[in-house]
């Protein structure tokens, strides 16, 4: 298993006090992505369930759509790299795509597919998903504390998928829209249906984080973070109910509140 974190030395300077002192750091590692031979992408991130980001890559950008696509997937000896294989050889991909680089920062630089077009004449449906108030704190108290490494570096974001009111699936790392693909992943390696869940965040809900979960035809989407205006229009027309700064005893609902209930 791939090391998370690393100690390195540092100058510490507190109440006008300099010392040397010990860090542990988050890990940062590239991940190329091979599509059917092809290298596609190359992502920065935490090098931890690799596999899970890889599939969940590949269906945030509308390049699978279930586990069944998928003929053959093999982690790398070295670890940097994933080979995926699906059903479909078309060099279509190779003509599209090419190679890239995507960062782990604020915004990702590149995305391979577009379907907002598409998503605006099918909105999201999930008319009886529901959440309390209350939950949605417990789920957000959860999140946190499940946060190790982000405890122990103060260097990654976290995402969850949550069901009757409880966390089912957490991933960390450095680039949030990584964490959200590593829960996309899991879910295609566990079979586990999204149209009736909730994706839980610690980072900015930014229209790139709104149209993975549209995509996947999440109904619910909440962070402690704030939304952009993009995001929360997009929401708006999607009928994705989005939900930010959700810290202590409050929270904001910014679009479609019907499915956040009182608690009694």
């Amino acid at each position: 298993m791939a090391e998370l974190t690393a100690r390195k030395e540092i100058t510490v300077i507190r109440d006008g006090e300099r010392r040397l002192s010990g860090d542990d750091v988050v890990v940062e590692a590239p991940l190329t992505i091979y599509l059917n031979g092809k290298e596609l992408v190359t992502l920065l991130c935490t090098p931890e369930k690799i596999e899970s980001l890889a599939l969940g890559f590949l269906r945030s950008e509308g390049l699978l759509s279930s586990l069944d696509d998928v003929t053959g997937l093999r982690l790398r000896d070295d670890r940097g790299a994933v080979e995926v294989e699906l059903k479909n050889k078309s060099g279509l991909l190779e003509k599209l795509y090419g190679r890239r680089t995507i960062t782990s920062g604020c915004g990702k630089g590149t995305v391979f597919f577009s379907a907002l077009d598409a998503l605006r004449s099918s909105p999201v449906r999930g008319d009886t998903v529901s959440l309390t108030a209350g939950e949605i704190h417990s789920l957000m108290g959860e999140l946190q504390e499940r946060s190790l490494l982000f405890k122990a570096t103060g260097g990654v974001h976290s995402a969850a998928l949550a069901g009757s009111g409880k966390i089912l699936l957490f991933c960390e790392d450095i680039g949030r829209h990584n964490a959200v693909d590593k829960i996309i992943g899991e879910c295609l390696q566990q079979r586990i249906t999204m149209e009736d869940k909730a994706l839980v965040c610690s980072g900015r809900l930014s229209s790139e984080i709104l149209l993975k979960a549209a995509k996947l035809r999440l109904p619910v989407l909440i962070s402690r973070a704030a939304p952009t205006t993009l995001s929360i229009e997009l929401a708006e027309s999607l009928n994705i109910t989005l939900v930010g700064f959700v810290r202590g005893r409050r929270m904001n609902i910014y679009t479609h509140p019907y499915r956040v209930k009182d608690d009694m």
